[in-house]
């Protein structure tokens, strides 16, 4: 695809990007490679693989990851309960190696994402998410597929892709990810968005809201993000849901009042949300201290005049 062909489509789909992420997911589409997607949680890492899957207009295949997975999850699973309902019925009328080669036939596999997107009649994206959270015998199970477009299933054989899908594989960096699968991908590294971008954000998602306020909040955002004391950073999902709550309350100026009510749409969880209070108390104090200094300062000068 042309690059000025999929600019028009991302910004179609309301997506803001800069132009090493357009140039990227152009080449990756066009030579057929799968993309690796690292950053913090929050991102955006999962929205460029539905971004694309609607740009694309294909359907989005997920395979969220996690410890344990294995390839009855992933890739296939038999239908067992099927199978043996067929053995009851079947045992009398068909010899035993027709009855066992029979079942392993279509009728009884079920598709899971990985080989329901390579099976796939029309192109979809494949999303492997998080793949960091899966063990590191299964990101080597992952290989065949993400260099041959194939998979192998004992019972049945190789099967080759009737189409290729784009590929967008996502990490937090939980775990060091193996060379070998590094080097069959495409590479993003996506951090927080500044200022600028977040404020973008907030305009094209969220066009309806006051456009003061998108401002106040980008720059809240961005305060939390940079406060050691938060632990979990606002994700740009979080940021949206902020703006939203306040407008929703036809709150036009974020006010410490405003902030406090709505602080659980943007911080999430209850240590972050006593160290913000405290931190807005400390303020308040430092404030109100500078405040009765230069109140006595004055009030002693006229003193002095007197």
């Amino acid at each position: 695809m042309e690059l000025e062909t999929l600019r028009r489509k991302l910004a179609s789909a309301h997506y803001i990007h800069d132009e090493t992420l357009l140039t990227t997911l152009a080449v990756a589409l066009s030579l057929g490679r799968p993309l690796l997607i690292e950053g913090a949680a929050g991102v955006g890492k999962t929205e460029i693989a539905k971004v694309m899957a609607s740009a694309l207009d294909r359907e989005l295949v997920r395979l969220q990851c996690y410890e344990g997975l294995d390839e009855s999850k992933a890739l296939y699973e038999w239908n067992y309960q099927k199978q043996l309902l067929a053995i009851q019925i079947q045992k009398d009328r068909r010899e035993a190696g027709d009855l066992t080669a029979s079942l392993f036939s279509d009728e009884y596999l079920l598709e899971r994402p990985l080989l329901k997107s390579i099976r796939s009649e029309k192109p979809v994206v494949l999303l492997i998410d998080e793949i960091d959270k899966a063990d590191e015998e299964f990101e080597a199970f992952l290989l065949e597929l993400l260099s041959e477009m194939q998979v192998t299933i004992p019972e049945v054989g190789t099967i080759h892709a009737r189409t290729i899908p784009f590929v967008v594989l996502t990490s937090n960096r939980a775990r060091p990810l193996s060379e070998a699968l590094r080097r069959r991908c495409a590479y993003v590294y996506l951090t927080y968005p500044d200022l600028e971008k977040e404020l973008a954000i907030l305009r094209e998602k969220l066009p309806h809201v006051d456009d003061r306020l998108a401002a106040q909040v980008a720059v809240a955002v961005q305060k939390l993000r940079s406060n050691e004391a938060i632990l979990k950073k606002p994700s740009i999902a979080e940021t949206l849901d902020w703006a939203s709550a306040l407008d929703a309350l036809g709150v036009r100026e974020l006010t410490p009042d405003a902030m406090r009510k709505t602080a659980g749409f943007v911080l999430k969880n209850s240590e972050d949300l006593s160290a913000w209070d405290e931190e807005e108390q400390a303020q308040a104090q430092e404030q109100t201290q500078e405040s009765g200094c230069s109140h006595c300062a004055g009030h002693g000068e006229g003193q002095t005049h007197g």
